[in-house]
C-alpha cells in the first residue's frame, strides 16, 4: 500500500565525499523516499547552480536508475549573498543565485526550494535591508511562478525569522502562491522557549501555507548536531499538528560528523519518523 506521505533525507546527513549515486543508494537503503540537495554558501555547493546540461541529464538518469529522486532543495547560499544586502554587488549575486536555483530545480524535477529566512546575515539588519529583501522576494516569486516551482521560508535561528508567524508576514506581503513556509521544527521549538510561545499555535499560523517540514532536533541555545531523541523537540505533537494542516512532505535534517556508523544513523532516523508518520496516515 502506498504511503500517504513522503520522507526525505537531508544531503548533509551523509559524507560529502560520496558520489551522487552513493548518496541516493544510501538514502534508499535506509528507507527514505527522496533526498534534499544542499546549495549552501560554499563555492563547491554554489557551483552546482552552473551544472552543464549534460550533468543535469546525468543526475536525472541517476534518480531514475536508483529510484530515489531529489525533490527538495535547501538553498542556504543566500546567507553569504542575501537578497537584502546593502552592497549592490552582493544583492545582484543573491538574485542571480535565486534565478539559477529555480532553473536547476526546474531541470531536476525539484518541487520545493527552502529559502533561508534572512534579509541579511553577515551585516546589520536595517529598515532598508528589509525593504530590499521584500522587493527581491517579489521578483523571486515571479521567477518561481514562471517555472512552477514552490518556495518556502525556513524558520531560522535568528530574531528576524525564527517563527512561522514572522515568516507569514513576508508570505502575506508578497502574496504569491509560490512563496510559502517550510518550517524547521527544531528552530521553532527553541524560539518557543525563548518567547514562551506555543509551538503548535505558531504552526497553526501557517495554515494553508506550509509546504513541508524539517524534522530537526535541538536543545536550548543550540541548533544543530543534536542526535534525535536527546533534545527537547516534541516530534509527535509537531507532526500531528503538521498533518492536520495538510503537510505530507517531511525531511529529516541532521549532519554527518565523522561517525563511522553514519548508515545506522540514517536508518535510525528513518525508522523513528516512519513510526510517527505511520501513526498519522
Amino acid at each position: 500500500m502506498e504511503r500517504a506521505y513522503t520522507l526525505g533525507l537531508y544531503e548533509k546527513a551523509m559524507p560529502s565525499d560520496l558520489t551522487w549515486r552513493e548518496k541516493l543508494l544510501a538514502a534508499k537503503e535506509a528507507g527514505f523516499d527522496f533526498v534534499e540537495i544542499s546549495i549552501d554558501e560554499t563555492d563547491a555547493k554554489l557551483s552546482r547552480l552552473d551544472m552543464t546540461k549534460e550533468e543535469r541529464f546525468g543526475l536525472v538518469r541517476l534518480m531514475q536508475e536508483t529510484g530515489v529522486p531529489i525533490r527538495t532543495m535547501c538553498l542556504s547560499g543566500h546567507r553569504k549573498y542575501p537578497l537584502g544586502s546593502s552592497d549592490p554587488a552582493v544583492e545582484a549575486r543573491g538574485i542571480e543565485i535565486m534565478e539559477k536555483a529555480i532553473r536547476l530545480a526546474e531541470d531536476l524535477g525539484i518541487r520545493i526550494i527552502q529559502l533561508a529566512g534572512y534579509d541579511v546575515y553577515y551585516e546589520e539588519s536595517t529598515f532598508e535591508t528589509k525593504k530590499r529583501f521584500l522587493a527581491n522576494l517579489k521578483k523571486a516569486a515571479d521567477m518561481a511562478a514562471k517555472a512552477g516551482v514552490t518556495m518556502g521560508f525556513e524558520t531560522m535561528e535568528n530574531e528576524f525569522m525564527n517563527t512561522v508567524e514572522k515568516a507569514m508576514k513576508y508570505v502575506t506581503l508578497v502574496g504569491s502562491p509560490y512563496l510559502n513556509v517550510y518550517p524547521d521544527i527544531g528552530n521553532i521549538t527553541n524560539a518557543a522557549k525563548t518567547y514562551e510561545n506555543d509551538v503548535l499555535e505558531d504552526l497553526e499560523l501557517g495554515k494553508g501555507h506550509i509546504v513541508a517540514m524539517h524534522l530537526k532536533e535541538t536543545v536550548p541555545g543550540k541548533f544543530r548536531e543534536i542526535p534525535f531523541g536527546t533534545g527537547h523537540v516534541d516530534f509527535e505533537s509537531a507532526v500531528t499538528k503538521a498533518w492536520e494542516l495538510g503537510v505530507r512532505k517531511y525531511v529529516t535534517e541532521f549532519w554527518y560528523t565523522g561517525n563511522p556508523g553514519w548508515k545506522e544513523d540514517l536508518t535510525f532516523a528513518n525508522e523513528m519518523f516512519t513510526r510517527i508518520l505511520n501513526g498519522r496516515g
